[in-house]
């Protein structure tokens, strides 16, 4: 699914951003891939309404849309597919967590049910885990996949 040197760019940039979750969107085919890392603007909504968005970059992520949108515009000119959405968990697991399943399916599926999550745990400044997740038509839930 990944190859190693998206898995390397992932978890890299997840140690960077540590301890705020690192989010990004990996476009290509099963040889030739291109990791987008993109901008968290979790604490940046946290601190403009901290009632509507309650969590920090420590606890949650968010891509402005227009980000997503280039991004899926390039792909889509170089002839890419959209492979992985990606973020991490800080001090905790790899788990697909339900908050991620209720951001992810606004109308009941995921934007890209094709496409795999990929959750990197990130403790201490070490990547722990990485564990990837697709969407199950037939259970109306991500379901573990393999990652590389």
């Amino acid at each position: 699914m990944l190859t190693a040197e998206s898995i390397n760019a992932i978890s890299k940039q997840a140690v960077a951003e540590y301890p705020s979750e690192c989010c990004g969107i990996v476009t290509g085919a099963a040889a030739t891939q291109r990791v987008h890392p993109c901008r968290n603007r979790q604490d940046e909504l946290h601190a403009k309404d901290p009632e509507h968005h309650p969590r920090t970059s420590r606890e949650a992520y968010d891509i402005d849309r227009k980000e997503m949108e280039r991004i899926f515009a390039d792909a889509a000119a170089a002839g890419e597919q959209i492979l992985c959405f990606y973020h991490s968990h800080i001090d905790c697991g790899a788990y697909f967590s339900q908050m991620d399943k209720d951001v992810l399916t606004v109308f009941g599926e995921p934007e890209h049910p094709e496409a795999v999550h990929v959750v990197v745990s990130v403790q201490d400044r070490q990547v722990r885990e990485i564990a990837g997740y697709r969407w199950d038509g037939a259970t109306r839930n991500f379901v573990a996949v393999p990652v590389a």
